[in-house]
């Protein structure tokens, strides 16, 4: 469950309600996302509609939680470092450590995983020094330890896919 965005169990947004910009916007774009000064006035031309209308459906999208960013991925430690990290923490006080790692600007998501380390995440920073540094910084804030999980080989994964909407949903 992703904290980031919305609290645990609740997602607020429905397909049905998505408009037909909002769809193209997230099936169409997942790979390919212009690399130019101005991607949202380009994908505007591209649909024939305008930069704000791209900007505004974005927007209202990451307000639902649709979407937590959009951004490039870059291949680890090329330029500054990552970590996946974990910690054991107790059901009573998962929301408040959850708030508390998600509230570290280095922390770009966090999921709950049913397993004795059940608050996961990934911090990201300018180098393996600055990212032990939140590590400690989390603990230190929560009382908690963190389990460092460092990256020890990589693997490409495309997370793209053709979204299959219901007939239902619009």
């Amino acid at each position: 469950m992703t904290y980031g965005n919305f609290k645990k169990g609740e997602l607020k947004f429905e397909a049905a309600n998505l408009t037909q910009l909002d769809r193209v916007l997230l099936d169409r774009f997942q790979r390919g996302f212009p690399l130019v000064s101005r991607p949202f006035a380009q994908i505007g031309a591209e649909l024939g509609v305008s930069e704000e209308q791209v900007l505004d459906s974005y927007t209202a999208l990451q307000q639902l939680g649709v979407i937590s960013r959009i951004g490039a991925v870059v291949r680890p430690h090329r330029c500054g470092w990552s970590t996946l990290a974990a910690m054991a923490v107790s059901e009573e006080r998962l929301e408040q450590v959850a708030e508390i790692v998600s509230g570290m600007p280095e922390v770009n998501h966090n999921y709950e995983r049913h397993h004795q380390l059940n608050l996961w995440f990934v911090v990201t920073a300018g180098s393996k020094l600055a990212v032990a540094d939140v590590l400690s910084k989390i603990e230190l804030e929560t009382g908690l330890q963190v389990v460092d999980l460092p990256l020890e080989e990589s693997f490409r994964v495309d997370l793209g896919f053709p979204i299959q909407w219901r007939q239902n949903d619009g």
